[in-house]
């Protein structure tokens, strides 16, 4: 037998029902807000392990405290793991060096070339910015498909040569590219408040070939004091 309630009653019943359940529901949504979401991982800069002293490099100069050194490798980005390429921009190796347990603000923007005397230095730039000029020298990109001769001559298809249109730019694989992107942002100067020593690659935009680089001077101006460093070629 089906108990009835009277409607008055029912009413209540619902009234309280409905209650509970916006409650849950709004005490659901205040714990969402109050959770932070897991935030996407810091991509800085880890760095290459300093030299055994200042020496080792190719110039070194006091500013104040800190020993500045520095070795210019022109458009070579030596990581760990291997020795990549820019055409677009040169590189040197920096390494910072202080008393025991000294720490030092860094950041590549205290760091400036100068290239064969000119009258405007260049100013460091980010690692990121090299990523598009990037070239791994001992990748070999595959061949382009049909074989078709530069000349217009005999193809390997048999025919003679009446398509002379280039053959489509082959791209290295995005996967490449991202191991090429994770070496340089490993070996990249260390920026903020780090513990001496610290080494890393910084970057200037230099457009020229190598051999037209006759003279380079690297000014350092950070917050124990200015140096400047004759790198020789």
């Amino acid at each position: 037998m089906q108990l009835l309630l009277p409607a008055r009653t029912r009413l209540a019943i619902g009234a309280v029902l409905t209650a509970l359940l916006c409650q849950g529901a709004f005490g659901q949504d205040e714990r969402s807000k109050d959770t932070p979401e897991k935030a996407a991982p810091v991509r800085e800069a880890t760095g290459i392990p300093p030299r055994a002293t200042p020496a080792e490099y190719q110039a070194h100069a006091q500013a104040g405290a800190v020993t500045v050194a520095a070795e210019f490798t022109r458009h070579s980005v030596a990581t760990l793991q291997a020795t990549l390429l820019t055409e677009d921009y040169v590189v040197v190796e920096v390494g910072l060096f202080g008393p025991p347990e000294a720490r030092l603000k860094i950041s590549h923007e205290d760091f400036a070339l100068r290239i064969n005397g000119k009258k405007t230095s260049v100013q460091a730039e980010p690692y990121g910015v090299i990523f598009h000029s990037l070239k791994d020298p001992e990748w070999v990109p595959p061949e382009p498909p049909g074989g078709k001769s530069k000349t217009g001559g005999i193809t390997t298809d048999g025919g003679q040569g009446a398509d002379n249109s280039a053959p489509a730019p082959v791209h290295m694989p995005i996967e490449l590219e991202r191991v090429m992107h994770q070496r340089v942002q490993k070996a990249a100067l260390p920026e903020g408040d780090r513990v001496l020593p610290q080494a890393g690659l910084i970057f200037f935009q230099y457009h020229g070939k190598s051999e037209g680089i006759r003279t380079v001077e690297l000014t350092y101006t950070g917050p124990t004091g200015k140096a400047l460093l004759d790198l020789h070629p």
